[in-house]
């Protein structure tokens, strides 16, 4: 059985308030689905929240700190059974080696990978519901092509991006047969907030757009339980193999 997008299926995104996360969001809700709407600021996760009835969905917004193990925990435990959870929260800081601080860091190691296993962990016995139930449950990990190769300056960014795809292929593997599917993606520069500092190189219109990773999100809730695809990697022309 195919888990259908629709009023049945509740959707869990983090970093939701903008960009990939939002426009995910926006995308699951226009197929009628449940999405708490989770981000550091409240504000931006109200917006989304209510851009997700807009669009005929239903959304819930949460403040959620995801380097919090407590406030990961909590948000679990305020949320129904999930039958996606899309773990998208992510920062990059850039800096040469010789200046990286210590503070930064763990900013990005926490934020970046560490929040993935905490919400693995407290969403497990959701998970394992809804994979009985259709075989299709969902994780999706927000990786980066930065995670398949490394990246001067971007050094710390790009080794959590690593590991979240190392993550992602664990999973798979302790989780796949009792029909959790774990996803990583792999964009290239899209065009966020994020992406700022690079606008002055690259134009915001030769950028992947939050719609198209947004897309791919949906396709991987309508392949069959015999289908997994364990990442997906978005490039530009212009961009290297």
């Amino acid at each position: 059985m195919v888990n259908k997008l629709g009023p049945g299926t509740l959707v869990v995104v983090t970093g939701a308030g903008s960009g990939i996360g939002a426009a995910t969001a926006a995308a699951f809700a226009a197929g009628g689905a449940t999405v708490v709407c989770a981000d550091i600021d409240a504000d931006p996760a109200e917006k989304t929240a209510a851009a997700c009835e807009e669009r005929g969905g239903a959304g819930r917004a949460e403040r959620c700190d995801v380097t919090d193990a407590a406030a990961v925990a909590a948000l679990a435990g305020r949320t129904g059974p999930v039958d996606v959870l899309v773990n998208n929260a992510g920062v990059g800081i850039g800096a040469p080696v010789a200046e990286i601080e210590t503070k930064k860091l763990d900013i990005q190691i926490n934020t970046n990978f560490r929040s993935i296993p905490l919400f693995y962990r407290e969403c497990i016995d959701m998970l394992r519901a809804a994979g009985a139930e259709h075989r299709n449950a969902l994780v999706v990990n927000t990786a980066s092509i930065a995670g398949k190769k490394g990246q001067a300056w971007l050094s710390v960014y790009a080794a959590t991006k690593f590991a979240v795809v190392g993550w992602t292929q664990s999973m798979l593997k302790e989780l796949a047969a009792e029909g959790i599917k774990s996803t990583a993606l792999c964009p290239a520069f899209v065009d966020t907030p994020m992406t700022d500092f690079v606008k002055g190189q690259v134009d915001a219109a030769d950028m992947i757009t939050p719609q198209d990773i947004a897309e791919t999100v949906r396709l991987l809730l309508k392949v069959s339980p015999a289908c997994i695809i364990p990442e997906v990697q978005f490039i530009r022309p212009s961009d290297e193999l």
